[in-house]
């Protein structure tokens, strides 16, 4: 068992006791926030940490996947947990068409049009487009999720819910990283040119990574109306983009482990700290500082990637 499954391990074991361990709903709260960042951070982790493409609009699939769910749910009345699919195949298609014409572009350049996305998004549900997301106010009344006639509303029901999504997740992109697809996305991001040379299809394989990293944050956005049972634009600003961003960029970007890591340290530290809410940003950007001047790669980079013999350092698990 290398470091990063048995890291893992850890981190799973323990939190799968937490709603025995702890039993203050508001604690099992911030576990339920984590578990979901950690969903979102892996989904954009493969798009940054193993494609190497720059993206600051995820929120905006995450806002897609949320509004399907709501929409469909609330007018069809039909179990929204039936609609995940249904939402990860509405924001992948959503990506799909918003990406084709900008995935040639690189670093900054796509950066700043992910973030253009973003923002037209979030004012395309402020404005309530085709009369049916609601305004600012949003969409309310979304039924909560069933499972066997259970109906799902307390904290730890959820907790449950959302870590078992976590670790069908966990174990898709941890298959996906070892799958020839996944190889070929490393050598893009080490070296486009070259892996174009080799015969890969750098443009398609890019553009796959961007809409399955899509799909999984709009089947989260469900998650997450089935939670809330309320959706609006003020969850989806730009900050969530960032945010989720950082939770890769401080576990460390192509790590499983880290972005987990990443997730609790971003999402459930500063709640450690809410009795100094006057104080808690200073010291979490002052801790952000010396992170990426002593750890660049991130608190838990990918480890070493080998084959047969050869030895090659890149995003991804040993």
């Amino acid at each position: 068992m290398n470091r990063n499954v048995f890291i893992t391990s850890v981190l799973l074991a323990f939190f799968a006791c937490f709603p025995v361990l702890f039993s203050n709903p508001y604690w099992i709260g911030v576990l339920n926030d984590i578990w979901l960042y950690a969903i979102l951070g892996l989904s954009l982790n493969w798009v940054v940490g193993h494609t190497g493409l720059f993206n600051l609009g995820h929120a905006a699939y995450y806002a897609v996947g949320a509004y399907t769910a709501a929409i469909i749910s609330t007018h069809f009345n039909i179990p929204i947990l039936w609609l995940i699919p249904v939402a990860g195949f509405t924001a992948g298609l959503f990506a799909l068409v918003v990406a084709r014409p900008i995935i040639h572009l690189r670093g900054d350049y796509l950066a700043i049009v992910t973030i253009g996305v973003g923002e037209i998004v979030r004012i395309a549900l402020e404005n309530d487009i085709f009369g049916i997301t609601g305004g600012s106010n949003g969409i309310f009344g979304i039924p909560r999720p069933e499972i066997f006639d259970m109906r799902i509303r307390r904290p730890w029901q959820f907790y449950y819910l959302i870590g078992g999504f976590l670790l069908i997740t966990i174990w898709f992109f941890y298959r996906l990283e070892q799958s020839r697809f996944g190889r070929a996305l490393n050598y893009i991001k080490e070296d486009e040119t070259a892996a174009e040379g080799s015969g890969i299809n750098t443009a398609w394989y890019k553009l796959a990574a961007f809409v399955i990293g899509a799909v999984w944050a709009g089947m989260a956005g469900t998650l997450f109306a089935a939670k809330m049972s309320t959706v609006s634009p003020g969850s989806f600003v730009f900050w969530e983009s960032v945010l989720i961003f950082a939770i890769v960029i401080l576990g460390g970007a192509g790590s499983i482990p880290g972005v987990i890591l990443g997730a609790f340290l971003l999402v459930g530290l500063p709640e450690f700290f809410r009795n100094f809410a006057d104080a808690r940003m200073l010291f979490f950007g002052a801790a952000m500082v010396l992170m990426m001047i002593f750890r660049s790669r991130g608190l838990l980079p990918p480890l070493t990637r080998k084959y047969a013999g050869v030895s090659r350092a890149g995003g991804g698990d040993a």
